[in-house]
C-alpha cells in the first residue's frame, strides 16, 4: 500500500509518496487549481493502484483537491495540523518545509489509517456547513456593532442605559436606530447620527443569522431530528454538528469522534493521583459545541447534575467532571448520528436558497 500525503496550501499543494516501510517515493508539487489536481492524480498512477492519501486541510484549502480524489474513487484521509506537527516536533531535525510537511502528513497515515475520519463526497451538510459558518461570522459582527454602539453612545450620553433598553434586545436596537438627533449641527449630531447608522447595520445583521437560522433548522430537520432526543441539542445545533461531522459515517466508533473532537482525555496522573487534562487538540468548533451542550445539561438535565456531583465528589475539579461529560456527551451523539437517514437529494428551493 503506498501512502500520500499532501500538504495543502492557498495557491500550491505539495505531495509526497511513500512505501509500507515509510521510505520517501517522490514528491510532486503544483497549482491549487483544476488542473493541478488532475497532474496530482497522474502522478500518483505511477505508484499503482494500491493507494490511501492524506490531506491536510482537507476541508480548508485542500477541498477541493480531497473532492476531485474522492470522486476518481481514491481513499481520503482528513489530517488535523496538531497531529504532524507533534510528529515533526519528535523529529531528529526540526526542520519545515512543505515536503517535509507532506511527508509526516503521509507517514502519519500509514501509521493510524484505521483510526483517522474518512473524506466523502460532499452532500447536505455541506450546505449546512456552509449556512452554520456564515451565521458564527454574522453572530460575532453584531457583537463588534453592538461594542462600536455601546463606545459611541456612552459619549453622547454615558447614562443612555437608564433611559434605552438593553442594545441586545429588539426594543434597544429599535430605539438606537431612532435615536434623537441634536438641534444643533456640531460633534454631538455626528455622534447620533453614528449610532443610528451603526443600529441599521446591526439590525440588518440579525436579521442575516435570523433568515440563516430558519434555513439551518429547515434542512437539519429533513435528516437529523434524531440528535435533538438529546438533551441540550436544537435543531440549530442538530444542524451545526452535522455540518462539522460531514458527510457519510466518517467515525467508526465513538472513540474515533472523541479523538476528533478533543474531547479524549489526556491522562496527567502524578503521585498517585489520577488526573486528566485538558485536550487541546482536535476540531474546536465541535469541541465548543459539546462543550455549550454540557453546560446546557448542567442547568437542565437530572442525569448530567448528577453524574456531575459524583465525579466531583470523586475527588474531581469542576471543569475535570465536565470533560468526563464531554465524552458521555459523545458517546451520545455518535449513537444518533447513526440513526440519521442517508443523504437525500435537496428540495431545490433549498439548495437555491443556501
Amino acid at each position: 500500500m503506498i501512502t500520500l500525503g499532501v500538504d495543502a496550501h492557498k495557491k500550491m499543494h505539495v505531495a509526497v509518496a511513500v512505501d509500507e516501510a515509510g521510505h520517501e517515493l517522490g514528491e510532486w508539487s503544483g497549482t491549487n487549481s483544476k488542473k493541478g489536481w488532475r497532474s496530482v492524480l497522474v502522478w500518483s498512477d505511477s505508484f499503482g493502484p494500491e493507494r490511501q492519501w492524506g490531506i491536510e486541510g482537507a476541508w480548508n484549502y485542500g477541498r477541493g483537491l480531497a473532492q476531485q480524489l474522492v470522486t476518481s474513487g481514491e481513499t481520503v484521509y482528513e489530517i488535523n495540523t496538531r497531529w504532524t506537527a507533534l510528529g515533526r516536533r519528535r523529529a531528529k531535525k526540526l526542520d519545515k518545509t512543505d515536503r517535509l510537511d507532506a511527508r509526516a502528513v503521509a507517514r502519519f497515515v500509514r501509521g493510524e489509517a484505521p483510526a483517522l475520519p474518512v473524506v466523502y463526497a460532499d452532500d447536505d451538510t455541506a450546505v449546512l456547513d456552509l449556512l452554520c459558518v456564515e451565521r458564527e461570522a454574522l453572530l460575532v459582527e453584531a457583537g463588534r456593532l453592538r461594542n462600536q454602539l455601546h463606545a459611541l453612545l456612552m459619549q453622547v450620553d454615558p447614562e443612555y442605559g437608564v433611559r434605552l433598553p438593553k442594545l441586545d434586545s429588539v426594543a434597544g436596537i429599535k430605539a438606537t436606530t431612532n435615536y434623537p438627533l441634536p438641534k444643533a449641527d456640531g460633534l454631538q449630531r455626528r455622534r447620533a447620527s453614528g449610532v443610528r447608522r451603526l443600529a441599521v447595520r446591526l439590525s440588518l445583521t440579525l436579521l442575516h443569522a435570523r433568515d440563516l437560522a430558519g434555513q439551518i433548522e429547515e434542512l437539519a430537520a429533513l435528516r437529523f431530528a434524531p440528535l435533538t432526543r438529546l438533551c441540550g441539542i436544537s435543531l440549530l445545533t442538530a444542524g451545526t454538528l452535522a455540518g462539522i461531522l460531514g458527510p457519510g459515517r466518517r467515525f467508526g466508533t465513538d472513540a474515533q469522534l472523541a479523538a476528533y473532537a478533543g474531547v479524549a482525555p489526556l491522562e496527567a496522573s502524578s503521585a498517585g493521583r489520577v488526573r486528566h487534562r485538558l485536550n487541546r487538540g482536535g476540531n474546536r468548533r465541535l469541541n465548543a459545541v459539546l462543550y455549550r451542550i454540557a453546560l446546557t445539561q448542567a442547568h437542565h438535565s437530572q442525569e448530567a447534575r448528577a453524574y456531575l456531583d459524583r465525579r466531583t465528589a470523586e475527588g474531581k475539579t469542576r471543569r475535570e467532571a465536565v470533560r468526563a461529560l464531554k465524552r458521555y456527551i459523545v458517546r451520545a451523539v455518535w449513537r444518533l448520528w447513526q440513526q440519521c437517514e442517508p443523504a437525500m437529494e435537496l428540495p431545490s428551493a433549498i439548495v437555491a436558497a443556501a
